[in-house]
């Protein structure tokens, strides 16, 4: 499964480091070949010997080699690789990943690395939710290196949080199927919008909704991993793109997101419009703050832009253009409306009666509805893993549009 393929580990000194080893053992039962760079904080929760004898090569820490002084190439290291795993990455080495601080040989070998870059940060949860190390872990995404999110469950600390590495087989099994992952959008390029709207009333004030824009990131994402250049048309999100293949354009308003979306649509092959647009806009915006006098305050209402309407009265025959759909009641009844009114090709449905689903969650209970009345119906899943069922779909219909 794995046989010829290059894997360099780095290691950090977490105590989760005791589970590299039976992560290397996999890797080599597959047929990898696996070189280990260490930091020398790390050699006090896994031995360099364990690690060696399991890899098959020397195991690195120092730029020198102690017993002849000869120079430990951090270049040839950093190129040798197919893929660089960092795991754990402690709050440490994420700092000085993020911000180029090359003062041991695993950053160093890091920042000469061509190859793709995923990185598995564990530690105590308080640490991990520090602004600063969301923020590290948000550049190095935007660097375009894979984030292996770590669990929730029992810390060493005693507490019971978010911070614990995965276990050896799910890490095995992420490298499988980033290693495996098809590159079936290769040469295509992909539309997809993301987020909410914020429609002001004033300096201070605005109409929103809940979206936090985690479902148009993970389908970018994924897409931009199977080989298609991505734009992203991004509301304001607390979300970093994992990709550099992903061109980040961001707006705020409904109108801005209707103006970057239709100028971007006409080069797109496939558009996903999975961004949580207002319908509603003030009529009347103040350019003050609106005081608090008199009895209640009524705000004039207008529609917004249909940007879906527009980009489906624009459709070339070549160009596949997919909707979303977040319902509370009569769904199906009202997504195939929007499915049929706006020449979609296919529309996402999702309800908010639906435990899990919707806004502000990691997780996402979908069904495809397409054009001939066929529904296919999703369990809930992670969002990373509903984006890949969005695009393996996107993809099938398109590729048969073109045939």
């Amino acid at each position: 499964m794995l046989k010829g393929k290059k894997i360099l580990i780095g290691v950090t000194g977490g105590i989760s480091a005791y589970k590299i080893p039976l992560l290397i053992r996999l890797l080599k039962k597959e047929g990898a070949e696996v070189q280990v760079v260490i930091t020398k904080a790390a050699a006090d929760f896994v031995t360099p010997l364990t690690l060696s004898t399991l890899s098959q090569n020397p195991v690195y820490s120092d730029f020198f080699l102690k017993s002849d002084g000869t120079w430990i190439s951090h270049i040839d290291l950093g190129r040798w690789a197919d893929i660089i795993l960092i795991a754990p990455v402690t709050a440490t080495t994420l700092g000085k990943m993020a911000h180029g601080i090359a003062d041991n040989l695993l950053v160093a070998t890091y920042l000469a690395a061509r190859c793709p870059v995923l990185f598995a940060p564990a530690m105590d949860m308080d640490m991990f939710l520090h602004p600063s190390t969301q923020a590290n872990i948000a550049r190095l995404k935007e660097y375009g290196h894979f984030y292996i999110e770590p669990e929730t469950g029992y810390l060493a600390s005693g507490l019971t949080g978010p911070g614990r590495l995965k276990e050896p087989a799910d890490l095995f099994d992420v490298i499988i199927k980033f290693i495996n992952k098809p590159k079936d959008f290769q040469g295509l390029k992909v539309l997809v919008t993301a987020g909410p709207t914020l429609e002001p009333i004033d300096p201070v004030r605005f109409i929103g909704n809940r979206s936090s824009g985690r479902m148009g990131y993970a389908i970018a994402d994924e897409i931009a991993g199977r080989g298609a250049v991505v734009d992203l048309v991004s509301g304001p999100v607390n979300v970093a793109a994992g990709h550099h293949e992903i061109h980040v354009h961001r707006v705020e308003t409904a109108s801005e997101m209707f103006d970057k979306t239709i100028a971007l649509s006409g080069s797109a092959d496939i558009i996903i419009m999975a961004a949580a647009v207002a319908d509603y806009t003030p009529a009347d915006y103040s350019p003050q703050k609106i005081k608090k006098e008199g009895g209640n305050l009524s705000l004039n209402l207008k529609k917004t832009r249909d940007i879906l309407m527009e980009l489906g009265k624009n459709k070339r025959n070549n160009q596949t253009l997919i909707g979303f759909a977040l319902e509370t009641d009569d769904g199906t009844e009202n997504a195939g409306k929007k499915l049929a009114e706006k020449n979609l090709d296919f529309i996402v449905l999702n309800s908010l009666t639906d435990k899990g689903a919707g806004f502000e969650s990691s997780t996402n209970k979908i069904t495809i509805l397409r054009k001939n009345g066929e529904a296919l119906r999703f369990e809930l899943k992670d969002k990373k893993e509903v984006a890949r069922d969005i695009a393996d779909n996107a993809i099938i219909f398109h590729k048969k549009r073109l045939t």
